[in-house]
């Protein structure tokens, strides 16, 4: 039974990626999944802002906010909270090399063009095989059009795709108006790969403080339907790789996945409910579903449940739609 698949030009040993997240800040955990399994790590995020941050202070000017709004910074994390400062960031890529023999795969968070991007060719030069850029932002400015947020985005997909040689995927949020459309743009620019989805993380209000509470929920298996879909969508168009990031959490998740036209799932939340070991339930399961259906390889049936088929895959949705709320009663 062959697991294998190839990720960003990467060759994995299985699908099964473990996504951005805590458990690439300790090599000893890190080495529990790979022995568990996983086919590689992608480190937590570094964040423009934090580079950002030790920039200015690199130039003693800490407490200078950068923004025109005094109290812009106010709302990020002091610097001292960062799980990983940037230097310490590219230490830890050092030591996960050191002690894997999986790819190790850095992660950068922003959305501006600014020389924060730099650090994707530190990352690079300190051993990391792929970067995975993450486009997060909400768009609240009602001044700022769709088209100008996603040029800002290009513009720092651009500026990072020229300041390295390995590969770059993107990590894209659900809210784009086409995200097809926009894919494609990034492929065409040179990344390699497409993450679906970031989650956005609701922060929920205190009634007695009136203050905004930030809450982190795991996701669940539910939150695997949006990326099913846009997987189905974009599968049969774009040549890169696609990965599935959020709900994830069972044998059956993987292969609706890899059914959808994934070439990597990413699991994070079911690791934490239930620790490393999961990974071996979880790749016992997929090959115990390929031995059942037949399948020799995971490419035999990746993509097999696309649109490639479907001549109209808006009217395949509109029909879905409109057969869902026909078959409510009360």
């Amino acid at each position: 039974m062959d697991l294998t698949t190839t990720y960003l030009g990467l060759k994995l040993s299985n699908p099964i990626v473990i996504g951005a997240s805590p458990f690439s800040d300790s090599t000893h955990v890190a080495r529990q999944l790979q022995d568990a399994g996983a086919a590689a790590v992608v480190m937590r995020s570094l964040f423009e802002e934090q580079i950002d941050a030790e920039q200015r202070a690199l130039r003693h000017h800490v407490e200078t906010p950068a923004e025109s709004n005094p109290e812009a910074t106010s709302f990020f994390p002091n610097f001292a909270e960062y799980q990983l400062v940037p230097d310490h960031y590219l230490r830890q890529i050092e030591d996960l090399k050191r002690a894997l023999a999986i790819p190790v795969i850095a992660s950068l968070n922003g959305t501006n063009p600014g020389g924060w991007t730099n650090y994707a060719k530190r990352c690079e030069s300190a051993g990391a095989d792929a970067i995975e850029l993450n486009l997060y932002q909400l768009a609240t400015d009602p001044a700022k059009a769709a088209d100008d947020l996603e040029a800002d985005m290009l513009e720092t997909v651009g500026l990072v795709l020229n300041s390295v040689k390995i590969p770059v995927a993107v990590k894209l949020s659900p809210f784009h108006t086409a995200p097809a459309h926009f894919a494609l743009a990034l492929e065409r620019m040179g990344a390699k790969g497409v993450v679906l989805f970031n989650r956005f993380y609701q922060p929920d209000f205190d009634v007695e403080e009136l203050d905004v509470a930030p809450q982190l929920k795991l996701s669940d298996s539910s939150e695997l339907l949006l990326r099913l879909r846009w997987l189905a969508v974009l599968s049969p168009h774009l040549k890169g790789s696609l990965a599935a990031s959020g709900g994830v959490h069972s044998t059956r998740d993987v292969v609706k996945a890899l059914l959808a036209g994934a070439h990597a799932v990413q699991v994070v939340s079911v690791l934490l409910k239930n620790g490393p070991r999961l990974l071996t339930t979880l790749l016992a399961g997929l090959r115990s579903w390929m031995e059942e259906h037949g399948y020799e390889n995971v490419d035999e049936f990746r993509g097999a449940m696309n649109l490639a088929r479907c001549p109209d895959p808006g009217a395949f949705e509109r029909a879905n739609y409109q057969k869902i709320l026909q078959s409510w009663r009360v």
